[in-house]
């Protein structure tokens, strides 16, 4: 649970309550982050809005990679449910659990293509505080996306640094969504 107590039905607008309701009653409970997100409806819809724009299926980014980013977003900023969603996700769509496994020292496993070694690569630079995105690596990913898709996978990565945050600055944790339970921890 997080620190911040998830409010009363109550709290939230009808409309809001309509969905939480038939959520639950299909089986498929709104997720904590979800109801947080909630308590400022304009705010959860133009998060949505966001990540349907970026994980979309025209995405010049392929979904497996998508959601290898997300995972090592989620790894880096310590943030169990989204490591817990993301890793789902990622499984569902075909990653291979030992690719999973192997994310943080993706530079020196042969689980990975030199493509995604440069978004990996590229993904780090962005998210730790410190890090650049050096001629090098732009190089690496000049020859890997065109600019398009590396403007894309910036959204991305900024869009998975907002959400991990938000989650792990509210202590939400991991919900069970995962069968695989891969460890947070920060890049070498």
């Amino acid at each position: 649970m997080s620190w911040i107590a998830t409010p009363a039905a109550g709290h939230y607008p009808l409309y809001m309550r309509w969905l939480f309701a038939f959520r639950d009653a299909i089986g498929q409970p709104v997720s904590e982050p979800v109801r947080q997100w909630a308590r400022t409806p304009r705010v959860l819809r133009a998060f949505l809005r966001l990540y349907r724009a970026i994980d979309r299926t025209a995405s010049p980014i392929e979904p497996a990679l998508r959601s290898l980013i997300m995972v090592r977003v989620s790894q880096i900023n310590v943030c169990p449910f989204c490591i817990d969603l993301n890793a789902s996700r990622a499984l569902e769509r075909d990653v291979a659990e030992d690719r999973l496994w192997a994310l943080d020292r993706f530079e020196t496993s042969d689980l990975f293509s030199e493509r995604e070694k440069a978004a990996l690569a590229f993904t780090e630079a962005v998210t730790i505080t410190g890090r650049v995105v050096d001629p090098a690596l732009k190089a690496r990913l000049g020859a890997a996306f065109p600019a398009d898709a590396i403007v894309e996978l910036a959204a991305l990565i900024a869009f998975q640094n907002m959400s991990s945050k938000f989650n792990a600055a509210l202590e939400i944790p991991a919900a069970g969504i995962c069968r695989v339970p891969i460890a947070a921890g920060t890049a070498a």
